[in-house]
This record gives structure tokens, C-alpha cells and sequence, in this order.
């Protein structure tokens, strides 16, 4: 048998010791990406990359072997703790790309640390340990000592690199050809897979402008455009005023908790006027700023990066230059520094005449990243004003800012009582947030009513992007989701925000069931105002003369190929075949299955490619 000092011998080898670290590390990072342990997957993948490593240190370093040890320790333990906080954050695996939002991280640790369990911090006590073992120089020398005596044989150590590397590419190649990225990582294995994505020329490809036409759009999207669309010019002349709600989903629409309503203010919006209680977010890694890119544009969101990182060097065809021509002025507003997610050139890109904000809004009521929504309305309604005693109608964004993650708003905001089993929890704090926003906004309408603005403007409300990802719920809050849905929380439920068109005779009050997405926004407004846009690419469509059919891909928070039709969610496997289907509120059908087509799924791609395709091939700005 062995004895102890063997194994403790054997066990302080550093090859052995890092070995055992870094697994459980890996074991960490996959029971919260992928929901589980598995163990012997991990053992195949993971494993093979460290040992990969462990062996250049093995034939290269015959001095400072130990800090060769640390540094690649140091390395992949960072790389499993941005898998574990991203996942968290975005329920995406991150890679190389996320690098370019470093600056952007600060602004947000507020977020990223209400996301952080407290073993999570695990992954960082060997470093602690090991840190205090060098620190104490006697230990340190003796075990210095004891690795430089060690060495392994070059016949072992070359054999073990040709082996792992054989094994790293055996798990990569042949799994490149997924498109859930989710699926990808975890049969490359985690480190497998950041590798991949560093090196892949997996580059989209291009279609030709020439080949890109309105007609090619909407035979994939599956819809034809009427000839005499119902409502056009109905807003014709009148200001357009577009408010986008920061992280507002729809079940906040007539939610009471204890007889008491949530969202009063939206309640009564969604009940005198247009309301869509179908209608899903569609943004990619920038989150809000991709939002005001997607409404503003049309177009889809980036296959890789956020849309101010991407696409800002273009000329876009936009709304803000559509109003310009058809007469309007064109503004947007928001209380954060217009630095913040490269903003600046986003509205340069899309044509506004000019933006508002930090330096317009000024620091008085902080929250978050600016000053409240109560400032933001505030002095947004008086700026209106001006523009309104203009010879031109205006067309403005709105965006609200109040309600962000992590929804901890001071108590002088709070202007409701939760329910005793919904305080200290994150969907409770996330419903208060709301109140307080929703209290902002009717402030908002009734300064709008006060000064004459309500009745000259169609006014388009809508959520920007989720508020409650699955992925960063606790047993509490998904127990709280299914007592306020009534079923578990689903992502058909997640990517579901409002959209709520106002304005005194523009609409009626109904409720319009047919599938929207932020890409439909602008023919829709567009539609409203009279101004035609069959000269100008468009991947969305008018809501208010579509009642049957939309297909809408999706990016970024759902796999690539994953999509919504008129009945499901679908979100994509590998490929179609072990994809798997979320039947849509109301929709009922025996098999699933027949909620969604390989059609579809394969249009849905199309679509994509054609945006990436367009957007990249306009010219510079």
C-alpha cells in the first residue's frame, strides 16, 4: 500500500496538483453553464487541454517551472470565472470577442455582483493559498527545490502532447458545424472551444448587394405587402415620440400582487389604445443601445459583438432619416454619458440631428448610470416643448434607464408594498423597480397632456429587453414567476416585451394578437405617417397590417437558428432535427413538432445572412 508521505509526495507534484485544481475549477464552471455535472465528459475535454499546457511547461521550463504552473492556473481559472459570471449575466458563453466591453464592466459591477453566489469566489482559494505558500520562504524553497529535482521524461512528456492534442481535436472538429453555441462549447469542452473561436475563419458568408431585394426579404420572412395598407397616413404631420423602457417585460402589463396593480400608468396605455401583448425583444450583446439599433434600423443585430461596435463606421438607412425627409426634426434622449456603449457614433450612424445627455440632464437624482426617470421626463417634456413651437413636427427616443439591473432603487422610490414573500428577492426588487418607472412614466404622459403634446403625437412604447433571464433566477424567484404565469417560466415568457402604439385619434383601444418584433417598429410608424418604404430595405414589417403570419430570428440570447413564428419559439440543437420548441401563450397543439417547420428554420438563417450581408456592404459614413 501506499503510504501517506507517497501520496503526499505524488499529490505536490505540480503536474498532479494544478491537474486537480483545475478540474474541480471545471466542474464548477459546467454545473452552472450547462445544469450539470458531467463528469466523465469533463474528464474527456477539459482535461486533455490542461495536460496540453502542462506539457510545453514540462519540455520548455527546466527553471521557474512552479510560476509557469501558476501563471497558466492563473489563466484558466480566469477564463472559467468569466464563463460562470457572463453566463450569469447573458446565458451565453463568452469568448475573446466580450473583450472589447472591458471598459463597459465598471459601469455595470453593480450587475455583475448581485449575480455572484458566494462559491463562486472557490475558484480563487487555491491561488490565495498557493500566494501564501511563496510568501513563506522556507516552504516555498523546499518545494521549489523538490520541482526542479523532478523531471519528466521528454519520451513521456512528448508522447502526452501528441496524445491531448489529438484529443483536443477530436473533440473540435467534429462538432464546428453547430449552431447553438451552448451545444458547441460544452461537446469541445470549455477551453476546447475559447481556442476555437480564437482561430476559426468560420467567416459569414456574403451576399451581393445586387442580390439583396425588398421581394428576396419577404419571400423568406414568408408575407406579401399589401398594395393599400390599412392606416397609412393616419399619424400623418403628427410628432412621433418613441419611449423605450429599460428592461420592461410583458407580464408587467395588469400584473396585481395582492389586488394591487404593478404598472398602473402602461395598465391604462394598454387598455384606451394599441396594444401588442405579443411582441419579443430582438436584441444581441449591447442590449439596450442594440435595441435603439434595431428599431431605428430595420435591420438585425450583428452576428458577433454589439451594434455599436459593428456597424457604427456605416451610412444606415434609418428612421431618423426617413422622418428628415418626410419634414421632421429628429432627437433622442437618454441620461447616460453618450460615450456609454459608443453611442455617439450609433446616433451619428442613424442620422439624429441631435442627442441629449448627461451633459444636458446633469447628475440631480442619480440612479445607476444618470440621473432618474423622473428627471429624465422632466426635462425631456420641457425641451419638447421647444421643438414642438418649431414650423416641423419632431420625432423623438426616449430611453428610460431607472429600471436596470440589478433593480435596487433607493427607498425614497419606492411607491408601493410588496407582498412579505416577495421582499429580499430579485424579482420583487425587479417588480418595485418597475413601479417606480411606470410612476415616472405617467408623470411623463400627464406633463405631455399639460402642454399640449398628447394630442399632436402618436407615441410608441415598448420594452427594450428582458429584465428576469431564466439562467439568474433561484428556486425563490422561478417559484415566484410560476405563481405570477400560473406555469413554470419559459424563454417564450422571458423574450416577451410590450409594444403599445398611443395617440389621440391614431388608434383605437384593442388588443392586436399578432407576433411582432422590434424589427416591425419602423414600417410600422413609417406606415402610421404616411411615408413609403418600399425603396428602402426593411427585414421587419407593418404589425398593424399583418394578422397572421411573422418569422423572426433571433441572436445572442437564444442560439443561432433559433427563430419565433406565429406559434412557437423554437431554439436550435446542433441544427433543426434536436431543437427544441416553446409553444407561444394561448397556442395549444398535440405534437409540438407541428408548431414549426426545418423551413423556417432555414429562412430564418437565410434572413440573417441577408441583414449581415447589407449592413456590411453600405457604404462608409
Amino acid at each position: 500500500m501506499l503510504s501517506w508521505s507517497s501520496c503526499k509526495s505524488f499529490i505536490q507534484k505540480p503536474f498532479v496538483l494544478f491537474t486537480l485544481l483545475l478540474l474541480l475549477k471545471g466542474y464548477l464552471a459546467w454545473a452552472v453553464t450547462f445544469g450539470d455535472w458531467f463528469p466523465w465528459k469533463i474528464l474527456l475535454t477539459e482535461v486533455p487541454f490542461i495536460w496540453l499546457l502542462f506539457s510545453i511547461i514540462e519540455w520548455f521550463a527546466s527553471k521557474r517551472k512552479l510560476m509557469s504552473y501558476t501563471i497558466v492556473n492563473l489563466l484558466i481559472t480566469a477564463i472559467f470565472f468569466a464563463v460562470i459570471m457572463y453566463f450569469k449575466y447573458y446565458g451565453v458563453i463568452v469568448t475573446y470577442h466580450a473583450l472589447e466591453q472591458v471598459n463597459q464592466v465598471t459601469a455595470v459591477r453593480n450587475s455583475v455582483f448581485s449575480l455572484m453566489d458566494p462559491y463562486y469566489l472557490l475558484i480563487f482559494v487555491d491561488i490565495i493559498v498557493l500566494f501564501y505558500l511563496q510568501i513563506r520562504k522556507r516552504r516555498a524553497y523546499d518545494w521549489k527545490r523538490k520541482i526542479a529535482a523532478y523531471k519528466g521524461k521528454r519520451a513521456v512528456v512528448l508522447v502526452l502532447f501528441i496524445l491531448c492534442l489529438s484529443v483536443c481535436l477530436f473533440n473540435i472538429m467534429p462538432n464546428r458545424a453547430s449552431m447553438n453555441e451552448i451545444k458547441k462549447s460544452q461537446q469541445m469542452g470549455i477551453l476546447n472551444y475559447e481556442v476555437y473561436t480564437i482561430f476559426s475563419k468560420n467567416k459569414a458568408q456574403i451576399t451581393p448587394l445586387q442580390h439583396i431585394s425588398q421581394a428576396s426579404i419577404n419571400e423568406l420572412k414568408g408575407i406579401q405587402e399589401p398594395a393599400l395598407p390599412l392606416r397609412f397616413g393616419a399619424a400623418k404631420g403628427k410628432n412621433v415620440i418613441i419611449i423605450q423602457l429599460e428592461s420592461f417585460q410583458n407580464f408587467l402589463i395588469n400584473l396585481k400582487l395582492d389586488g394591487k396593480e404593478m404598472t398602473p400608468n402602461m395598465n391604462k396605455l394598454a387598455a384606451d389604445y394599441a396594444y401588442f401583448p405579443h411582441f419579443y425583444q430582438q436584441v444581441g450583446q449591447g442590449n439596450t443601445s442594440d435595441a435603439e439599433y434595431v428599431v431605428n434600423t430595420s435591420t438585425y443585430v450583428p452576428r458577433i459583438g454589439a451594434a455599436t461596435q459593428s456597424y457604427v463606421d456605416k451610412a444606415l438607412p434609418s428612421l431618423p432619416k426617413l422622418m428628415k425627409n418626410n419634414g421632421y426634426t429628429t432627437a433622442t434622449f437618454h441620461t447616460n454619458d453618450v460615450e456609454f456603449w459608443n453611442r455617439k457614433e450609433l446616433y451619428s450612424a442613424l442620422g439624429f440631428d441631435k442627442y441629449y445627455d448627461k451633459m444636458f440632464f446633469g447628475s440631480e437624482d442619480t440612479l445607476f448610470f444618470g440621473s432618474s426617470d423622473e428627471i429624465l421626463y422632466a426635462k425631456t417634456a420641457e425641451q419638447l416643448q421647444v421643438m414642438d413651437q418649431a414650423s416641423k413636427p419632431f420625432y423623438t427616443q426616449i430611453i428610460s434607464m431607472s429600471a436596470h439591473h440589478p433593480f435596487t432603487i433607493s427607498e425614497d422610490k419606492y411607491h408601493m408594498k410588496l407582498p412579505t414573500r416577495y421582499e429580499g428577492t430579485f424579482v420583487g426588487n425587479y417588480i418595485r423597480s418597475q413601479n417606480y418607472a411606470d410612476y415616472a412614466l405617467g408623470q411623463f404622459i400627464d406633463d405631455l397632456k399639460k402642454k399640449g403634446l398628447w394630442d399632436r403625437s402618436l407615441i410608441v412604447i415598448y420594452g427594450d429587453h428582458m429584465g428576469l433571464p431564466i439562467y439568474s433566477l433561484d428556486h425563490k424567484d422561478k417559484a415566484l414567476m410560476k405563481e405570477i404565469y400560473s406555469h413554470d417560466y419559459t424563454y417564450t415568457d422571458m423574450m416577451n416585451v410590450p409594444l403599445i402604439l398611443a395617440g389621440s385619434s391614431i388608434t383605437q383601444p384593442e388588443v392586436l394578437k399578432q407576433i411582432g418584433g422590434q424589427v416591425d417598429i419602423l414600417p410600422t410608424i413609417a406606415n402610421l405617417i404616411g411615408a413609403p418604404i418600399t425603396n428602402q430595405i426593411h427585414f421587419g414589417q407593418d404589425l398593424l397590417n399583418q394578422t397572421k403570419y411573422n418569422l423572426l430570428p433571433q441572436r445572442y440570447y437564444l442560439p443561432t437558428g433559433s427563430f419565433l413564428n406565429n406559434k412557437a419559439l423554437f431554439m436550435s440543437g446542433a441544427g433543426f432535427e434536436d431543437g427544441t420548441q416553446y409553444l407561444l401563450n394561448g397556442i395549444n397543439y398535440a405534437n409540438a413538432r407541428q408548431a414549426i417547420t426545418e423551413s423556417e428554420y432555414d429562412r430564418a438563417l437565410k434572413l440573417l445572412g441577408l441583414s449581415d450581408s447589407y449592413v456590411t456592404q453600405l457604404p462608409n459614413k
